[in-house]
Protein backbone atom coordinates (compact mmCIF):
# COMPACT_ATOMS: atom_id res chain seq x y z
CA UNK A 1 0.00 0.00 0.00
CA UNK A 2 1.40 3.37 -0.96
CA UNK A 3 0.91 6.40 1.33
CA UNK A 4 0.37 9.72 -0.33
CA UNK A 5 2.32 12.72 0.89
CA UNK A 6 1.29 16.33 1.05
CA UNK A 7 3.27 19.02 -0.74
CA UNK A 8 5.27 19.47 2.49
CA UNK A 9 6.19 15.81 2.66
CA UNK A 10 3.96 14.95 5.64
CA UNK A 11 1.91 11.77 5.47
CA UNK A 12 -1.63 12.35 4.24
CA UNK A 13 -4.42 10.46 5.97
CA UNK A 14 -8.12 10.62 5.21
CA UNK A 15 -10.03 13.00 7.53
CA UNK A 16 -12.00 11.29 10.26
CA UNK A 17 -15.63 12.41 10.53
CA UNK A 18 -17.59 11.94 13.73
CA UNK A 19 -20.46 9.48 13.73
CA UNK A 20 -23.97 10.95 13.77
CA UNK A 21 -24.33 10.19 17.50
CA UNK A 22 -20.96 11.83 18.27
CA UNK A 23 -22.00 14.87 16.21
CA UNK A 24 -25.28 15.17 18.14
CA UNK A 25 -23.41 14.88 21.43
CA UNK A 26 -20.95 17.59 20.32
CA UNK A 27 -23.82 19.92 19.35
CA UNK A 28 -25.48 19.32 22.73
CA UNK A 29 -22.22 20.06 24.55
CA UNK A 30 -21.67 23.27 22.54
CA UNK A 31 -25.21 24.39 23.37
CA UNK A 32 -24.49 23.81 27.09
CA UNK A 33 -21.27 25.85 26.82
CA UNK A 34 -23.12 28.67 25.04
CA UNK A 35 -25.82 28.67 27.75
CA UNK A 36 -23.13 28.80 30.43
CA UNK A 37 -21.42 31.73 28.71
CA UNK A 38 -24.72 33.63 28.47
CA UNK A 39 -25.33 33.02 32.20
CA UNK A 40 -21.84 34.31 32.98
CA UNK A 41 -22.40 37.39 30.82
CA UNK A 42 -25.68 38.13 32.65
CA UNK A 43 -23.86 37.76 35.99
CA UNK A 44 -21.08 40.14 34.93
CA UNK A 45 -23.63 42.70 33.75
CA UNK A 46 -25.53 42.43 37.03
CA UNK A 47 -22.34 42.84 39.07
CA UNK A 48 -21.16 45.78 36.96
CA UNK A 49 -24.42 47.63 37.60
CA UNK A 50 -23.55 47.62 41.29
CA UNK A 51 -19.96 48.81 40.87
CA UNK A 52 -19.25 52.47 41.50
CA UNK A 53 -16.29 53.97 39.69
CA UNK A 54 -13.69 54.70 42.38
CA UNK A 55 -13.25 58.33 41.37
CA UNK A 56 -17.02 58.86 41.69
CA UNK A 57 -17.16 57.24 45.12
CA UNK A 58 -14.14 59.15 46.40
CA UNK A 59 -14.32 62.50 44.63
CA UNK A 60 -17.90 62.99 43.53
CA UNK A 61 -19.53 63.79 40.23
CA UNK A 62 -17.28 66.69 39.15
CA UNK A 63 -13.95 64.80 39.20
CA UNK A 64 -15.60 61.67 37.78
CA UNK A 65 -17.02 63.54 34.77
CA UNK A 66 -13.66 65.26 34.25
CA UNK A 67 -12.03 61.82 34.10
CA UNK A 68 -14.63 60.67 31.53
CA UNK A 69 -13.97 63.66 29.30
CA UNK A 70 -10.20 63.14 29.43
CA UNK A 71 -10.71 59.64 28.02
CA UNK A 72 -13.01 60.82 25.22
CA UNK A 73 -11.58 60.37 21.70
CA UNK A 74 -13.48 63.54 20.70
CA UNK A 75 -12.18 66.77 22.31
CA UNK A 76 -14.50 67.98 25.10
CA UNK A 77 -15.22 71.48 26.39
CA UNK A 78 -16.37 70.82 29.98
CA UNK A 79 -18.29 72.99 32.44
CA UNK A 80 -18.95 71.61 35.93
CA UNK A 81 -20.85 73.57 38.57
CA UNK A 82 -21.66 71.14 41.36
CA UNK A 83 -21.02 72.28 44.92
CA UNK A 84 -20.67 69.36 47.30
CA UNK A 85 -22.06 65.88 46.89
CA UNK A 86 -25.39 64.72 45.54
CA UNK A 87 -27.24 61.51 46.49
CA UNK A 88 -25.27 58.42 45.40
CA UNK A 89 -27.92 57.19 42.98
CA UNK A 90 -28.12 60.61 41.28
CA UNK A 91 -24.32 60.87 40.94
CA UNK A 92 -24.09 57.33 39.58
CA UNK A 93 -26.96 57.82 37.14
CA UNK A 94 -25.55 61.15 35.93
CA UNK A 95 -22.08 59.61 35.51
CA UNK A 96 -23.42 56.80 33.33
CA UNK A 97 -25.64 59.15 31.32
CA UNK A 98 -22.64 61.36 30.46
CA UNK A 99 -20.49 58.27 29.80
CA UNK A 100 -23.01 56.74 27.38
CA UNK A 101 -23.68 60.07 25.67
CA UNK A 102 -19.93 60.54 25.07
CA UNK A 103 -19.69 56.97 23.74
CA UNK A 104 -22.56 57.71 21.33
CA UNK A 105 -20.76 60.84 20.10
CA UNK A 106 -17.55 58.88 19.51
CA UNK A 107 -19.35 56.03 17.69
CA UNK A 108 -21.95 57.84 15.63
CA UNK A 109 -21.62 61.63 15.44
CA UNK A 110 -18.48 62.19 13.38
CA UNK A 111 -18.02 65.26 15.59
CA UNK A 112 -14.98 67.48 15.99
CA UNK A 113 -15.90 68.72 19.48
CA UNK A 114 -18.34 68.04 22.29
CA UNK A 115 -19.61 70.43 24.95
CA UNK A 116 -20.50 68.83 28.28
CA UNK A 117 -22.20 70.79 31.04
CA UNK A 118 -23.00 69.46 34.51
CA UNK A 119 -24.73 71.95 36.79
CA UNK A 120 -26.58 71.52 40.09
CA UNK A 121 -28.81 74.11 41.70
CA UNK A 122 -32.21 74.50 43.34
CA UNK A 123 -32.67 70.75 43.72
CA UNK A 124 -32.03 69.96 40.04
CA UNK A 125 -29.02 68.47 38.28
CA UNK A 126 -28.80 69.53 34.63
CA UNK A 127 -26.65 67.55 32.21
CA UNK A 128 -26.01 68.63 28.66
CA UNK A 129 -23.96 66.85 26.00
CA UNK A 130 -23.85 68.69 22.66
CA UNK A 131 -21.77 67.80 19.63
CA UNK A 132 -21.10 69.45 16.29
CA UNK A 133 -21.47 66.21 14.37
CA UNK A 134 -23.78 64.73 11.78
CA UNK A 135 -27.03 64.93 13.77
CA UNK A 136 -30.02 62.82 12.78
CA UNK A 137 -29.82 60.62 15.89
CA UNK A 138 -32.57 58.00 16.16
CA UNK A 139 -34.53 58.79 19.35
CA UNK A 140 -35.64 55.15 19.50
CA UNK A 141 -32.13 53.71 19.14
CA UNK A 142 -30.97 51.47 21.98
CA UNK A 143 -28.36 53.92 23.29
CA UNK A 144 -30.73 56.88 23.53
CA UNK A 145 -33.55 54.71 24.84
CA UNK A 146 -31.22 53.51 27.60
CA UNK A 147 -30.30 57.11 28.47
CA UNK A 148 -33.96 58.10 28.62
CA UNK A 149 -34.84 55.09 30.78
CA UNK A 150 -32.00 55.86 33.19
CA UNK A 151 -33.11 59.50 33.51
CA UNK A 152 -36.75 58.51 34.02
CA UNK A 153 -35.79 55.89 36.63
CA UNK A 154 -34.28 58.76 38.63
CA UNK A 155 -37.44 60.87 38.24
CA UNK A 156 -35.91 63.01 35.52
CA UNK A 157 -36.37 63.86 31.88
CA UNK A 158 -34.31 63.66 28.70
CA UNK A 159 -34.71 65.96 25.72
CA UNK A 160 -33.06 65.08 22.41
CA UNK A 161 -32.46 67.60 19.63
CA UNK A 162 -30.71 66.23 16.55
CA UNK A 163 -31.45 67.89 13.23
CA UNK A 164 -29.59 66.21 10.35
CA UNK A 165 -26.31 67.97 9.62
CA UNK A 166 -26.46 70.16 12.73
CA UNK A 167 -25.20 68.02 15.61
CA UNK A 168 -26.97 66.43 18.53
CA UNK A 169 -27.94 67.77 21.96
CA UNK A 170 -28.90 65.55 24.86
CA UNK A 171 -30.31 67.55 27.78
CA UNK A 172 -31.17 65.80 31.02
CA UNK A 173 -32.74 67.17 34.19
CA UNK A 174 -32.68 65.10 37.38
CA UNK A 175 -34.11 65.89 40.79
CA UNK A 176 -31.08 66.21 43.05
CA UNK A 177 -31.22 67.53 46.58
CA UNK A 178 -27.73 67.85 48.10
CA UNK A 179 -26.65 65.27 50.70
Amino acid sequence: MTRRKSSRGAPFTPRQFPSPSAEAELKWELARVADGLMDALRDVREISRGIHPTILSEGGLGPAVKALTRRSPVPVDLTVRVAGRLPDRVELGAYYIVSEALANVAKHANAETVMVSVEAGRGVLSLSVRDDGAGGADPDGSGLTGLRERAEALGGTLKLTSPPGRGTSVDVRLPAAAR
